[in-house]
């Protein structure tokens, strides 16, 4: 009755007592019957962030439960802009291997195993019909949202009972919190069922998935409509006008790493024999990772980056250009299998752990700057791409006939008598125009939500529900749980926050810099956490209560105890967890008769459930090392 996807209804019916038959593991399997509200969570945005969550809420709730997935723009749902198939063409692939995309961390070879052996390949272009992917290979990201889609509803029919998701369309515009909740502002919200106009849905917790905030762009404010500016190359419209331009038009793309470079490559592939001109400020480009290239984590030491005292913005990036050519030397001695082309995405995450004490000691203003100035090269260092798509435009890049790389920064772009654009283009040397048929240039992020244009973010800015983030002016500020947090640093309400919005916080309390603050990995360990944490405050069967008495739950029992609620976690069928929750109710009896004093019941499955979550998102190693490591290499009860 409750693993069914619910496909509309009014909600305040949805919500209404339903009687519930259940089995409590605590009770050796007796059936009970209970009329039992279920609670509701609503998730604001359905692209990779809100659907990866809302995957995890029904795989892991055990108490009935709505999850609400809103979406504003029903093509990005289960997709995004990153992977919806009206902005991506079958030639733009990911920038990573096709084993590294999987949704589940603990299960490596998921969407490599999909793409080959569940996709509904019909439709699909000759080109990847009959393509086997493999772990180091390419894949098309238009596929991705299928992906996600399909999981999501795996994860739906497989919930416990009560545990419900509801797909809705409709824009989140406020939030109000109250003593019972959250009131949900929707613009035209589908659940309504009446005229468009705004509605406000009751949540015991809301999670903010909003995804990237489009940056405002000064320079191009007098071509913004202009039929040879293409704004939003990631889009139906989009798509069509690169295709549609003549082969010997002159183009312009304000950019140089992975968007230019699926415009470019775009362009190169259907025989575009006019100039391509590629433009940024730091001039950087992709590195292409090794065609048998598989992710690994080396242990290398700390960098040495500050003195007793923090000593300058100068000093600092001298003695980081110290330490990263005495790190490089130790991976060629030491590490010889590593291929210099990953180098230095080696050396960026072995240094990941030990930057946050690093970035601690350096003043807000001087970390703003730092980031601003070196944010590219560090994203650049931390990830290379797929010869898919770099080895076509770096070839062009190497010939110049038809490719040319241009370091600087886009000053303007005004419109000729012609129908042309113009760019003004400045860098060390003389100021440069170029003259083009079409500029492209990517929707560009916005890190800093006081600009953004999200009325959302407005208000939640403008009430004190949110505050932008205090070290790094991006994103707002987060717990380590992912609560959301006012200007006073207090949780205003039952109110989380996965994916971009956390920027700021993956950098100071990580030390991921770049994409890598909000970018699969990331948005992955926090669908695990925010879900758990979500469920800590909402299921009957947890209180964070453990106090004093958790430090010392270890040993045998409790190790083995969190060893089955990891399996219980990961476990996506609804059978297999039952049998695993079963086994861990007894697991926690080994554990209580353990301990020295009594410990409440519900506060040491919290415990047990907190350092389960804390190995299901170990960064320390591989997610294929932390597969094995958790001995989860073949599933519980598969067949």
């Amino acid at each position: 009755m409750g693993r069914a996807i619910e496909q509309g209804g009014d909600p305040r019916y949805v919500r209404a007592a339903i009687t519930l038959l259940w089995t409590d593991p605590t009770r050796g399997g007796v059936a009970t019957v209970g009329f039992l509200a279920p609670r509701r969570v609503v998730i604001v945005g359905a692209g990779l962030a809100g659907t990866a969550t809302a995957i995890r809420l029904l795989q892991f709730a055990r108490e009935p439960l709505q999850v609400v997935l809103l979406e504003r723009r029903p093509e990005f749902r289960n997709a995004g802009v990153a992977y919806h198939r009206a902005g991506n063409h079958w030639q733009h692939v990911f920038n990573i291997q096709a084993g590294r995309m999987s949704m589940f961390r603990e299960d490596v070879d998921d969407f490599v195993s999909w793409a080959n052996d569940e996709a509904d390949r019909d439709g699909w272009p000759a080109e990847w019909s009959g393509f086997t992917f493999t772990e180091s290979g390419p894949a098309p990201r238009r596929i991705y949202g299928d992906y996600l889609a399909t999981r999501l509803a795996d994860a739906a029919g497989e919930a416990s009972d009560g545990v419900t998701l509801l797909d809705a369309d409709g824009e989140v515009v406020d939030l109000e919190v109250g003593a019972g909740g959250v009131g949900v502002v929707v613009e035209n919200c589908s659940l309504a069922g009446g005229p468009p106009g705004r509605t406000t849905l009751h949540a015991d917790h809301v999670v903010l998935a909003t995804g990237l905030e489009e940056r405002d762009l000064p320079f191009a404010a007098a071509v913004r409509d202009h039929p040879s500016f293409l704004r939003h190359p990631y889009s139906a419209a989009g798509i069509e006008k690169i295709l549609g331009v003549r082969k010997d038009a002159v183009v312009a793309i304000v950019g140089t790493l992975l968007s230019a470079y699926d415009s470019a490559s775009l362009l190169l592939r259907r025989g575009h024999t006019g100039k391509i001109h590629m433009i940024s400020r730091s001039g950087l480009t992709l590195r292409t990772y090794p065609s048998d290239h598989r992710h690994h984590v080396l242990d290398l030491p700390a960098p040495r980056l500050h003195a007793d005292t923090y000593e300058g913005r100068d000093e600092l990036v001298r003695r980081f250009r110290d330490e990263w050519e005495r790190a490089c030397a130790i991976v060629t001695r030491e590490h010889p299998d590593v291929a210099p082309a990953v180098m230095t995405e080696r050396v960026t995450k072995s240094w990941e752990p030990f930057l946050p004490a690093v970035l601690e000691r350096i003043p807000s203003s001087d970390l703003r700057a730092l980031l601003d100035a070196y944010g590219s090269l560090m994203a650049t260092l931390r990830v290379s791409a797929v010869a898919y798509t770099t080895e076509i435009v770096d070839a062009a890049i190497a010939d110049g006939s038809r490719l040319v790389l241009t370091a600087g920064k886009v000053d303007g772009i005004v419109g000729t008598g012609n129908g042309t654009l113009k760019l003004t283009v400045s860098s060390t040397g003389p100021t440069r125009t170029i003259e083009a048929d079409l500029v492209i240039s990517n929707f560009g992020r916005e890190p800093d939500y006081e600009r953004a244009g999200s009325a959302l973010w407005a208000n939640l800015l403008r009430k004190g529900i949110a505050a932008q983030h205090r070290r790094t002016g991006r994103g707002v500020e987060v717990d380590a749980s992912g609560f959301l947090l006012g200007p006073d640093g207090v949780r205003p309400g039952p109110i989380s926050v996965v994916g971009t919005p956390r920027e700021g916080d993956e950098i100071v309390r990580y030390g991921r810099v770049g994409a890598f603050a909000f970018n699969l990995a990331a948005i992955k360990n926090h669908s695990v956490g925010v879900a758990a944490t979500v469920l800590h405050h909402l299921e009957s069967c947890y209180a964070e209560r453990a106090g004093a008495a958790e430090t010392a739950m270890a040993g045998e029992a409790f190790d083995r105890a969190v060893a089955l609620d990891v399996h219980r976690m990961a476990a996506r069928r609804r059978r297999d967890r039952d049998a695993l929750s079963a086994s861990l109710e007894e697991g926690l009896g080994a554990v209580r008769r353990a301990l020295p004093a009594p410990v409440d019941d519900r506060a040491l499955r919290f415990a047990v459930n907190r350092a389960a979550v804390t190995r299901l998102n170990d960064l320390s190693v591989t997610p294929r090392e932390l597969r094995h490591l958790l001995g989860l290499a073949v599933p519980p009860g598969s067949d």
